[in-house]
């Protein structure tokens, strides 16, 4: 890249070329045309004149020569009223090569040309390249699809160059693809998968082969995740310490740049510290820590880490709340008396808490750990559940918070009501044969046991059946008359004395409704919309799950 110079000695010589007195357009050099050669060892004598102050852009090498390079600032033109300057090489080198330019500051010249360039060859034999790179090759990014110049520029116009990609192959400029420029090298105007990989400039003069390398590196930007090691909501205390770990996962040739934006910034709060972790086999690894000492409340709020590679563009964040004290806030999310079917696959109890730091829970039934005393029973954050609800489940639950380091302690109770399906359950009481015979004109009592939660309502449903006088034992019913509601007092078919209603013990259960018809024999037991169940005799009433804990 060139440097500039500022001329900064006096004296009067005369410019040569042009008038003396005529008006610049920009400034000119005393050397015309684009290119000019001069041999190695030679001396390279530029002189510059201009309508104002000038400065000078020389290759890097020839501009940290202090010793072979003079820059002389002189007055000139008709009286003296333009500005000349003298650059003088001596002993040139073969990486002298290079733009040489002289230029008016850009705000001084508005609307007229404000830099004149030549480019000088320095012809060295011996040296075919300006910059040789024989045992370890020069990087050269690239991008997909980018601009990519092979930098292989020669110290003479006519030295005949080859590019090849080691190990064999050979590629030749065709003016679209790769075009060859001495002043530059390669140019590979949209480079692809194809040229990455070890390059290699080669030519030879007077028998003599000279080989400068290359090695072609594709810059991705190409960003996989970004991360922090926090959860969405970070609780601190006044005095606490605050420290957020950015991850920044990238395809292996990528680099990115990782900024943090926060509450305060404008103070320096914080202190960031960037480091890149140990690859892995699928992606580089970064790192961003910010660190805040002590926070306080200008420290609460989002904190956003932002990672950009190229024209990829990632952030994540996180919002900080600081607190004065610590607390334990806790209320019922609905009622204090809750519902339940038993048989539903699951049933959550939950609370509203807020609290800091964040409590440790215990949920208690009737008195005892619920999560220890049954397996279906699962803590979450703050709320229990219930899997596979049971009539036992039913009872009093309590929550208990505590923050022990500060002493801190809540408890708040829920009772939860399991209502149970009504079932049938006549055929584990009744002591007649199936099917049952009774005596024309007889007194019969028909009994029909229920279980349910809350408390059934049984209903008698008489089902005529047209007689056919034959000598069957007894018959199927198949007139479609009907059904009828019984109640006490009905006559309808056979007149029903009474109907009664009571809680016995069977089997366990002590709250199982019995059903007295005196008389009919067929029942059914309704509850709300919920049809009921006749289960197997026997089993069906006052046996416990497998799955039963209480």
């Amino acid at each position: 890249m060139g440097r500039l110079f500022t001329i900064v000695n006096a004296s009067l010589i005369v410019f040569l070329g042009s008038s003396s007195g005529s008006k610049l357009k920009g400034p000119e050099l005393s050397i015309k045309g684009a290119q000019h050669v001069i041999q190695a060892g030679q001396t390279l004598n530029l002189t510059c004149r201009g309508e104002m102050v000038h400065s000078w852009s020389l290759p890097e090498a020839p501009s940290k020569e202090s010793k072979r390079l003079k820059i002389i600032k002189v007055a000139c033109g008709r009286n003296g009223k333009q500005f000349c300057s003298s650059l003088t090489l001596s002993r040139a080198q073969a990486n002298d090569t290079g733009y040489y330019s002289c230029k008016y500051a850009s705000s001084s010249a508005v609307r007229k040309k404000t830099e004149s360039t030549v480019y000088i060859f320095i012809n060295d034999t011996g040296s075919p390249f300006v910059e040789l790179h024989s045992d370890i090759p020069k990087i050269i990014h690239m991008t997909d699809g980018g601009e990519m110049i092979i930098p292989c520029r020669v110290t003479a116009p006519d030295v005949a160059v080859t590019l090849k990609k080691i190990p064999l192959e050979t590629l030749i400029p065709d003016g679209k693809t790769i075009i060859w420029d001495s002043t530059k090298g390669f140019i590979i105007p949209k480079a692809t998968y194809r040229f990455i990989g070890l390059m290699s400039c080669e030519t030879t003069v007077d028998g003599h082969k000279y080989s400068t390398k290359y090695l072609t590196h594709r810059q991705t930007n190409t960003i996989f995740d970004v991360q922090l090691n926090t959860p969405n909501l970070i609780k601190l205390l006044k005095g606490d310490t605050l420290a957020v770990n950015c991850t920044v996962a990238a395809a292996w040739n990528t680099r990115v740049q990782m900024t943090w934006s926060y509450p305060g910034e404008a103070n320096h709060r914080a202190s960031i510290t960037n480091r890149i972790g140990q690859r892995n086999t699928d992606a580089n690894i970064f790192y961003s820590i910010l660190v805040v000492d002590k926070v306080r409340d200008i420290d609460k709020g989002q904190y956003t880490c932002h990672v950009k590679s190229g024209p990829s563009v990632k952030s994540v964040n996180t919002t900080v709340h600081v607190y004065d004290k610590t607390f334990i806030t806790l209320k019922h999310r609905r009622k204090s008396v809750l519902e339940a079917v038993a048989g539903r696959k699951s049933y959550r109890l939950s609370m509203k808490v807020k609290a800091f730091p964040s409590p440790e829970v215990v949920w208690l039934k009737d008195g005892l750990p619920a999560a220890e005393k049954c397996a279906r029973y699962v803590v979450k954050d703050y709320s229990l559940i219930i899997r596979d609800v049971a009539e036992e489940d039913a009872g009093n639950y309590t929550i208990t918070l505590s923050i022990r380091q500060w002493n801190l302690y809540k408890n708040l109770t829920v009772t939860l009501i399991v209502n149970v399906k009504p079932q049938i359950y006549e055929k584990a009481v009744s002591s007649f044969p199936d099917p049952n015979l009774y005596l024309l004109g007889s007194k019969q009592v028909l009994t029909c046991t229920v279980y349910g939660i809350p408390q059934p309502t049984i209903t008698w449903i008489w089902h005529p059946c047209r007689q056919n006088h034959s000598k069957a034992r007894y018959e199927v019913c198949s007139n479609t008359e009907g059904p009828f509601i019984l109640k006490s007092g009905s006559s309808r078919g056979n007149r029903i004395q009474s109907i009664t209603q009571h809680m016995a013990m069977i089997e366990g259960k002590n709250k199982v409704w019995l059903g007295e018809s005196k008389y009919h024999y067929y029942a059914k037991a309704l509850s709300g919309n919920v049809l009921p169940s006749v289960p197997s005799p026997i089993k069906g009433l006052g046996t416990m799950d497998e799955n039963n804990c209480w």
